[in-house]
């Protein structure tokens, strides 16, 4: 189980981060153009005198840069899709696409999802037949060490009782056990451990331990797929004004209200911009992948059974609120 779930999320990540390479390659072959076509003006400029020889240089070297990262992304898509090739058990070499990554859904991340899906996860698994196997109550430690509780709240974010556990600066455990819950069979509890069996001690730390590992892993890729919509909202922004920027700089500069270069510094805000919104576009597609292997990938499932029940809910709810009466 633990190699299916790190292989799926390994090979979704990868092909994320394919995608994310091709945008940016596009983003750069586009831009690279728009440079070539101000370049081609300005020699004709230069030639019947409009412009100066500093400017036609200028104009050609930003081209030339644009043209510079090219081949670099390319490299970068290459290995990606040789990286791709070997998790998929293939030779290197070429992968097909499919939709763009502006074209990709973002998977919505249901409320209440309940934190017992967390048990899918191998660790937590592999945690519980250890503990099985030195004479535990599973029962009994589930109910003592398993906080249950709703991870996502509205819109899918980390819902307050998640958030409660991991409480002050150093963002600490703070899920409180009874010290005299019996665990063991055979008379040992969790308050007197120290006089169980060291193959006990060991089993109930590892259990505790996955379990705090399991509900903190989830509270970051949570508070990341949160905080990463946030920020590509804000460069959706950034993009937008930068290119309104660059216009109003070319306007400027065609009468002679500014010099070229702060064309080139609106141009090259522009371009650095609208990279970071496409690799910003990955982080969050692999936010909700990380989310995935983090719930052991029971939020997909869960999720869906949620979709259908709300469907199932608004199909039998009565139109305008009126109320069928058989006849």
């Amino acid at each position: 189980m633990t190699v299916i779930l790190t292989l799926v999320s390994s090979v979704a990540n990868s092909y994320i981060n394919l995608r994310d390479l091709d945008k940016q390659l596009e983003l750069t072959r586009k831009t690279a153009q728009s440079y070539k076509e101000s370049y081609d003006i300005f020699k004709l400029r230069f030639e019947y005198g409009i412009v100066s020889e500093v400017e036609v240089s200028m104009s050609r070297a930003q081209y030339e840069q644009a043209l510079s990262n090219i081949p670099f992304f390319e490299k970068l898509i290459s290995q990606q899709e040789n990286a791709l090739s070997v998790l998929l058990g293939r030779n290197p070499g070429p992968i097909p696409r499919g939709k763009t990554i502006d074209e990709l859904m973002l998977p919505a991340v249901p409320s209440g999802l309940p934190s017992d899906i967390l048990v899918n996860r191998p660790d937590i698994r592999q945690a519980e037949q250890n503990l099985i196997a030195a004479n535990a109550n599973i029962g009994v430690a589930k109910t003592q060490y398993f906080p249950s509780i709703s991870l996502t709240g509205l819109l899918g974010l980390a819902s307050n009782d998640l958030s409660d556990l991991f409480k002050g600066p150093a963002k600490t455990w703070s899920w409180a056990v009874p010290i005299t819950a019996p665990i063991f069979t055979g008379g040992a509890i969790a308050g007197q451990v120290k006089s169980a069996e060291a193959v006990q001690q060991q089993a109930l730390l590892t259990y505790q331990q996955a379990i705090q590992a399991a509900f903190r892993e989830v509270d970051d890729a949570l508070v990341d797929q949160k905080r990463t919509r946030e920020q590509l909202d804000s460069l959706v922004q950034q993009v937008e004004s930068l290119r309104q920027y660059a216009n109003l700089a070319w306007l400027r500069y065609d009468n002679g209200y500014t010099s070229y270069l702060e064309v080139l510094d609106a141009q090259s805000r522009l371009y650095n911009a609208e990279l970071t919104h496409a690799q910003t576009q990955g982080v969050l597609f692999q936010a909700l992948v990380n989310l995935y292997k983090a719930m052991g990938g029971g939020w997909v499932i869960e999720a869906d059974r949620k979709a259908a029940e709300a469907l199932s809910i608004s199909v039998e709810r009565p139109n305008n609120g009126e109320t069928h009466q058989n006849n």
